[in-house]
């Protein structure tokens, strides 16, 4: 939701300038070639996701109320508009960026080529490609003499052909069809070479090449191929039937959200203006939808599994995810646990701790009960193998699975049916409530008595996110802790009756308020001439009244440093309302997810992890935790891994009204990249401890 006064950036331009962020890392000459078509394919999938949800939003709104401008400060037909508008000039600036990464990847002898440009030899090899992996797969509808338009999806691409047909008479006949181009197949092949070039073509130009394979029934003079491509709404509608169980009924809904209406529809600059029309009057695509012209390839996400061909050189360096001091893979991680606290941060540190501790927990005998929330999980997932091989192991494992995860639905629908088949204790969530948090707490029966490990995370249990998102992962053995963390269970269990916390922060009773008083704290300190500061790093700050609360402690004197990598729509640096406050945003080669929170409280900082952004739906909408961290090496860990962030200046933009995404400026300073610095500070850890034990 908007606001209609000037304190806020709006959150649709906010988070679409926050995408290109991500476009200015495909124009960067400084990113390797390769990572260069990875973010424009980022860029592209991001912009998708925006369409089926933020989009489609504000044009549920316009259609459903006349009181748009109240809730989004404009008429909702003049945002929708201004929106297509920014979105037709980042289209435009991204088919500029291609065409330079394709002619800077010539240089290195990679060429990727259309039909009208293969050889001879090439021309072969296509084709029996063609005959032998991607004809079983194309769908192919002659769409003329249908009585109804067919469905296309909006996760994929399709050719809209144009077929003019042989006649001797003036009047030529026309047939159109669609092609839909097969998602089972990868979109690049790569083509043999005898030389050191290396040939490239396109899924839709290997199709092109053998239409007439496709068509040859038909007698026809010509015959075009454009490409098109259609989002739609993803908003989940829910029936009433009180038999059908939650899994069954979000089931049916993700199946329905494929017929939801269309929000966008992007097509080649090239097609003819009579084709065109043919298929925005068959797909109902009214003037007041978001109609793109694009370039001659769409689903341009596809990018982010360009081949890498061997070339390395034209890829960032990888660096190897380092240990944690004092954990081992080898050992039992739970003992080392019990004598103190750790933290994890991936991909910088490597994510197999946590598949250690679930699957020693899966083994030893003296645990119990293993109890953990999942929300995104990785494609073949080796938390629900850990889980698995508990439950097999006699534990009693409980795990809540967050269903209407967005786009992650129809994969947590099966894994939830497959845990419950190997005799899973599922939980389903909060009526009302996503449960967005990430926890998981083991009981293990020590001398008679209940001892609990546990860890709380910013980010999904899900080693493949783990090697992109920067994360951090508390293990810990504390009591308190741990207490506060099994009520959130109890929660789950029977969530009519509200728990009382003692240490963690959970939405939706209590972060709202906890963190108003955590800086209301740092204002009366500011005012008592203490030293006063607040220093967060989020993934989007959209709350107005969390934006009010840190202009009022501006006002009163508090330093506020945000590292905010999305949505910003507070104003950093202006007098009288936020001249103390200072906000960047760091977009590199892995995405910033990690939330730490940390209040200077007169000397004495206090610091916390959490799975909450300071978003409405986080507050106030989700089963979201935040933790306090105790342990005095981790706090200092999380302070100066803060402060690596702060400094910044190659890859940190500036958020700021104008939306310009400015760099900030390095003066004399020598170049600093967080990240690599980030890299650079726990190898260093591991230097030091290994000169303390020689």
């Amino acid at each position: 939701m908007n606001n209609p006064t000037n304190n806020y950036i709006d959150r649709e331009k906010s988070w679409l300038t926050f995408n290109a962020r991500v476009l200015q890392e495909a124009n960067d000459e400084n990113v390797p070639l390769l990572d260069r078509f990875r973010f424009l394919g980022i860029f592209s999938n991001n912009l998708d996701e925006f369409f089926r949800v933020r989009y489609a939003a504000i044009r549920r709104m316009s259609l459903e109320t006349t009181e748009t401008e109240k809730i989004l400060g404009v008429p909702a037909e003049q945002l929708l508009k201004e929106i297509t508008d920014i979105v037709i000039e980042q289209q435009s600036e991204s088919l500029r960026i291609l065409s330079e990464i394709e002619k800077k990847l010539e240089k290195e002898n990679i060429y990727i080529i259309n039909e009208k440009q293969v050889t001879k030899d090439q021309e072969i090899f296509i084709h029996d490609y063609f005959i032998q992996k991607v004809s079983p797969a194309v769908v192919t509808i002659m769409l003329n003499d249908l009585e109804e338009f067919p469905l296309l999806k909006d996760t994929s691409g399709y050719l809209a052909i144009k077929l003019v047909m042989n006649s001797e008479t003036s009047q030529k006949e026309v047939r159109y069809a669609v092609i839909e181009i097969p998602h089972t197949i990868n979109r690049f092949v790569v083509l043999p070479s005898n030389s050191e070039k290396q040939y490239i073509i396109l899924l839709d130009d290997v199709i092109r090449l053998n239409l007439n394979s496709i068509f040859n029934i038909f007698d026809y003079e010509s015959i075009s191929a454009n490409m098109i491509k259609i989002t739609r709404d993803a908003q989940l509608e829910f029936d009433s039937d009180l038999s059908k169980s939650l899994m069954e009924k979000i089931s049916n809904s993700v199946k329905e959200r494929r017929v939801g209406e269309p929000v966008r529809f992007v097509y080649d600059q090239a097609i003819g203006k009579d084709t065109l029309e043919f298929f925005l009057k068959g797909m109902n695509i009214l003037s007041s939808d978001s109609i793109i012209p694009g370039g001659r390839y769409h689903n341009r996400r596809d990018y982010m599994n360009f081949p890498h061909l061997g070339r390395y050189d034209l890829l960032y360096r990888e660096n190897l995810p380092l240990p944690v001091p004092g954990l081992s893979l080898e050992g039992s991680i739970l003992e080392r646990i019990k004598k103190k606290d750790y933290l994890l941060y991936a991909p910088y540190q490597s994510f197999s701790y946590i598949i250690k501790f679930l699957r020693e927990a899966a083994l030893d005998p003296k645990v119990a009960s293993i109890k953990i929330t999942l929300y995104r999980l990785a494609k073949n997932s080796q938390i629900v193998s850990s889980l698995i091989n508990a439950a097999k192991n006699g534990k009693k494992v409980t795990v809540q699975i967050e269903l209407q995860a967005r786009f992650d639905e129809e994969s947590n629908i099966s894994y939830s049916e497959q845990m419950q088949t190997e005799g899973i204790e599922l939980i389903f969530g909060v009526k009302g409530l996503k449960v967005h948090s990430k926890i998981c707490v083991i009981e293990r029966i020590e001398d008679g008595r209940v001892k609990r490990y546990g860890l709380v995370s910013t980010g999904n249990f899900n080693e493949n996110s783990a090697k992109v998102y920067t994360d951090v992962t508390l293990f810990t053995s504390n009591v308190e802790i741990l207490k506060d963390a099994a009520k959130i269970f109890d929660f789950f269990d029977v969530n009519y009756r509200v728990h009382r916390y003692k240490h963690l922060i959970v939405s939706p009773h209590y972060t709202r308020t906890r963190f108003n008083k955590l800086i209301d704290r740092e204002i009366l300190n500011a005012l008592s001439g203490k030293e006063a500061y607040i220093k967060l790093k989020m993934n989007s700050i959209s709350d107005f009244k969390m934006t009010d609360k840190l202009y009022e402690a501006s006002k009163a004197g508090v330093k506020v440093q945000l590292i905010i990598r999305g949505i910003c729509c507070l104003i950093p640096g202006v007098k009288g309302l936020s001249e103390n406050i200072e906000a960047i945003s760091i977009v590199d080669n892995y995405l910033e997810h990690s939330r730490i929170y940390i209040f200077g409280n007169a000397g004495d900082p206090e610091v916390f992890i959490s799975s909450a952004d300071f978003m409405t739906r986080n507050l106030d909408a989700r089963v979201e935790v935040t933790c306090p961290i105790y342990d005095p090496e981790i706090k200092k860990e999380l302070i100066e891994t803060f402060e690596i962030g702060w400094k910044a200046n190659v890859k940190a933009r500036i958020h700021s009204a104008d939306l310009l995404n400015q760099y900030r400026k390095r003066g004399d300073e020598k170049p600093f990249r967080a990240q690599q610095e980030m890299y650079n500070y726990y190898q260093n850890k591991l230097e030091v401890i290994a000169e303390e034990l020689q």
